[in-house]
């Protein structure tokens, strides 16, 4: 039954994007394989919210989907017609739902066929594409490199080769679907079909299961993957592994994987386009007589910065040369000046400090 992607996110149908973005981003982090291993139910809440925002982020995709939910083919609204409907005539129409044609929503077909249990995908078509966020430390985001992810894949069990049966076991019709390896839900004038929860559409189902995968025929893994990670990457971009996720059904060509990077924070460096901001502490005497400062840069070498006598708090300076690279263009490292100011003084110090005041005609 279908599941309403608003629901999925905890948004209403009027959220903003930067709503439906910020509830996405928490629930990811909540329910990240990384952040749950051995949670089968995690990943599956996952891969869900995923799939939600890939929908509701897109403005053309929504659009699309919000016309199918007005027709009320979302929200697990749909009941199971009467047993005499199975079978005959009409009772699976071939475009899923009854006088409807998946194709009219362009990219949401698949996804909403995905929903239904219907491929909607030509013979020997890849399966759906994977979704799954990444996060990345901020230097190789900025400078580029390879990050290993490890991504929760179903792969076929190696006991039974994927048929669901123990060994010697027997198969006989599936009681469920009389067969078809699918059922058929309805509500007014529709009908939709999906896979039948108890063969899981192989039509058959076996005396006794196999015991290494409770019959599924497949088993959850984790695949490592070697993802490259573009330079000056920021959060939100996207890659896509070409044929490097998983067939839904045996036979099936694997489909992409679609990586969404999230930039962790870095304690010393910040981003501002294309250029690298830092900021360096110096103290009263530094900043009023001059300086020279070692200053780290994103490489991780040292360049030495002059500081000049009389320098205000907050003044940036400039390094060339030294930000990102991106487009044939390169940006700067801009060095801010943080001036510390002494929390206590003793008597002496601050007699001198008063006196130097007065004569500078400084109030305080």
């Amino acid at each position: 039954m279908a599941r309403d992607f608003y629901q999925v996110l905890g948004v209403p149908d009027t959220a903003s994007p930067e709503e439906i973005k910020k509830s996405y981003r928490r629930l990811a982090k909540q329910y990240h394989p990384d952040a749950n291993p051995s949670n089968a139910q995690a990943s599956e809440r996952f891969k869900e919210i995923s799939e939600a925002h890939a929908v509701l982020s897109d403005p053309e995709k929504r659009k699309q989907y919000d016309r199918m939910r007005r027709l009320g083919a979302v929200d697990g609204g749909f009941r199971r017609p009467p047993s005499g409907s199975r079978g005959g005539a009409g009772a699976e129409p071939p475009g899923g739902v009854e006088g409807f044609d998946f194709s009219d929503f362009g990219g949401l077909g698949d996804i909403f066929s995905s929903i239904f249990g219907r491929s909607g995908r030509r013979e020997g078509a890849p399966a759906e594409a994977m979704e799954t966020v990444v996060e990345i430390p901020f230097r190789v985001a900025a400078l580029g490199g390879k990050v290993p992810v490890r991504l929760p894949v179903n792969e076929t069990c190696r006991t039974c080769a994927g048929s669901g049966a123990a060994a010697g076991a027997k198969t006989e019709t599936c009681p469920e679907c009389q067969g078809r390896g699918s059922v058929t839900f309805g509500q007014g004038g529709f009908a939709v079909s999906r896979p039948c929860p108890q063969c899981r559409g192989r039509g058959k189902v076996p005396s006794t299961p196999c015991a290494a995968c409770g019959g599924a025929g497949e088993v959850r893994a984790e695949r490592e993957v070697l993802i490259t990670v573009p330079p000056a990457t920021e959060s939100g971009a996207k890659v896509r592994l070409r044929g490097q996720g998983q067939a839904s059904r045996p036979g099936e060509t694997p489909g992409d994987i679609v990586v969404t990077f999230q930039v962790q924070p870095d304690r010393f460096f910040r981003r501002e386009g294309l250029d690298i901001l830092c900021e360096v502490p110096v103290n009263l005497a530094q900043a009023a007589f001059g300086t020279r400062l070692k200053v780290r840069t994103l490489e991780g070498k040292k360049v030495v910065l002059k500081v000049p006598a009389g320098t205000q708090p907050g003044r940036k300076f400039r390094i060339k040369g030294l930000g990102l690279a991106q487009g044939g263009r390169t940006g700067d490292q801009l060095v801010q000046v943080q001036v510390l100011v002494p929390e206590k003084l003793a008597p002496e110090q601050a007699e001198l400090l008063k006196r130097f005041a007065e004569s500078a005609g400084m109030a305080f």
